[in-house]
């Protein structure tokens, strides 16, 4: 998604209100939609990429699947979107949606103030990187609670709120 693309400006229930470019929306802080999932496969471990340079949470763990939903676009079609685009999955794969939090930071000369709306995606096929990101990892639980107990900087801060918020037993 481009800097000139759209995107639904919501309130913190995320009712729409008005619809404005990611650009503007980044630059005064508009609340607006964004789709992230946690990738799991049948070892119940848990997929997480790391970001190139110059990227936000660059060289730390992050969630696979991350991106804007579009003006006027379902929440599911984004993640599919985005699903495909990240991590190169085909629709070969379960999903079941978690919840929504507000996520507001500043970030690379920008406010991201996010309506997270986040999914876990259940799938064995093997990631293909997009050129934002510089590799991959699979954790199992038990790698991901000793890892953000004792190297939480491994972990950029997105992954930390979301474990926070959606997945508190990783804790």
């Amino acid at each position: 998604m481009s800097q000139d693309e759209l995107v639904d400006i919501v309130d913190e229930n995320g009712n729409f209100i008005e619809i404005v470019s990611k650009k503007e929306a980044h630059e005064k802080g508009l609340l607006h939609k964004t789709v992230i999932s946690q990738v799991i496969d049948s070892k119940e471990r848990w997929l997480l990429l790391k970001p190139v340079r110059g990227r936000q949470d660059a060289g730390q763990h992050q969630s696979p699947i991350g991106g804007h939903v579009s003006a006027g676009e379902a929440e599911v079609d984004a993640l599919r979107r985005e699903t495909k685009e990240e991590v190169g999955f085909e629709d070969d794969y379960k999903f079941e949606f978690v919840g929504r939090k507000i996520f507001n930071r500043f970030i690379i000369g920008r406010q991201e103030n996010h309506f997270f709306v986040m999914y876990k995606i259940f799938s064995d096929q093997e990631p293909v990187l997009s050129h934002e990101d510089e590799s991959h990892k699979y954790f199992t639980e038990e790698e991901l609670r000793n890892g953000l107990k004792e190297t939480p900087e491994l972990f950029g801060d997105a992954f930390r709120f979301c474990v926070k918020e959606f997945f508190p037993n990783l804790l």
